[in-house]
């Protein structure tokens, strides 16, 4: 007897089974193959009993160059990483993605939802560099979708005119340090706080929302 399809809750019903998962990287350089991985940040986005989203707590890791990586010094004077400063506390990228991974594949699991996808300023950035250090590590099970994102450059150009993220950040009402911006923590925090406002402004605009609906086709 043919089964009926579940009906999606909460969540995994907003975004048709994904789960929107903030990702910020900092690195060495502009290309994933060959530029080094130093920070990675991530914010697992949940959902209120009243709809609304909020971001969840963050979790973040500094990244250890791997062998033959490049680091180029331009990337670093923009970043200010020093990655041979004696209190970084890096990991291999082998343990940060075990850290950053496996709560989100729970997170995945436990919301119903099929797979996670990939938040970001500029996502395709974050996401080439995940995708680069899952490969390289020979990590299991990566939860994010292989290329479709959720980017906050777009939504932010469409809800406020603005597609620099400091400057989004600013027009949103969330304000902006810049002391401590350009680090992968930071930035992630700002870009999820930016994601849950911008999605929530919508819904207020939206009263007939037609993912409370049921299941789509």
């Amino acid at each position: 007897m043919k089964q009926e399809p579940k009906t999606r809750e909460g969540i995994a019903a907003r975004f048709r089974g994904f789960l929107p998962v903030v990702v910020d990287v900092e690195t060495g350089g502009f290309d994933p193959q060959r530029h080094a991985l130093l920070e990675i940040a991530a914010i697992i986005i949940r959902m209120l009993p009243d709809g609304r989203l909020e971001p969840g707590s963050p979790i973040a890791c500094h990244v250890l160059p791997f062998v033959g990586s490049e680091v180029d010094p331009s990337a670093l004077a923009f970043n200010r990483i020093d990655p041979d400063h004696p209190f970084r506390d890096a990991v291999s990228e082998s343990d940060a993605l075990s850290r950053i991974l496996t709560p989100i594949r729970k997170a995945v699991k436990s919301t119903g939802c099929n797979r996670a996808i990939l938040v970001g300023h500029n996502a395709h950035f974050d996401l080439g560099f995940v995708k680069a250090a899952v490969e390289r590590t020979g990590s299991k099970r990566n939860p994010f979708h292989s290329f479709s994102v959720f980017d906050t450059v777009t939504l932010a150009g469409l809800m406020f005119g603005q597609t620099v993220l400091a400057r989004a950040s600013r027009e949103a009402g969330l304000g902006w340090q810049t002391s401590e911006a350009h680090s992968a923590l930071y930035d992630a925090e700002q870009t999820a706080r930016l994601f849950c406002t911008i999605v929530n402004r919508w819904r207020e605009l939206d009263p007939v929302r037609a993912w409370e609906t049921g299941p789509q086709p």
